[in-house]
């Protein structure tokens, strides 16, 4: 069986980066569109300027960018809040902010009963 081939309200990804950005903000929601059609903040010009110059493993703190087709296949280690995570940008994240794919928080982990607890929580099952 083939595999399925990836769109964006119904362009492929060749289409897409074929077309210009003017045209792609016409096939985006209205709040991505709109904050684009007012103009990047300096951040996200320095960070569009990097990603032209230098291509790959860009650092940036930057979580509200969104993903564009030029940005497809580019690495980028975006900031948690503690460390950076390095994210492979796919097809399939277009249309996103970068910040929806790294989690500013880790999962809590609960371990055995503390010092001070009480001697009911310590019959409690940890498994």
């Amino acid at each position: 069986m083939a595999k399925k081939q990836f769109t964006f309200r119904g362009k492929t990804l060749e289409e897409l980066q074929a077309m210009g950005d003017e045209e792609f903000l016409h096939y985006l929601d209205s709040r991505k569109r709109r904050s684009l059609q007012r103009g990047m903040r300096e951040a996200h010009k320095r960070f569009f300027e990097k990603l032209q110059k230098k291509g790959d493993n860009i650092r940036t703190h930057c979580r509200d960018i969104v993903v564009l087709p030029s940005m497809v296949g580019k690495t980028i280690r975006l900031h948690r809040g503690k460390e950076f995570e390095q994210i492979k940008i796919q097809a399939e994240m277009i249309g996103h902010y970068l910040g929806e794919f790294s989690f500013p928080r880790k999962r809590v982990n609960h371990s055995n009963p503390g010092v001070g607890a009480t001697k009911s929580s310590a019959n409690v099952s940890v498994k």
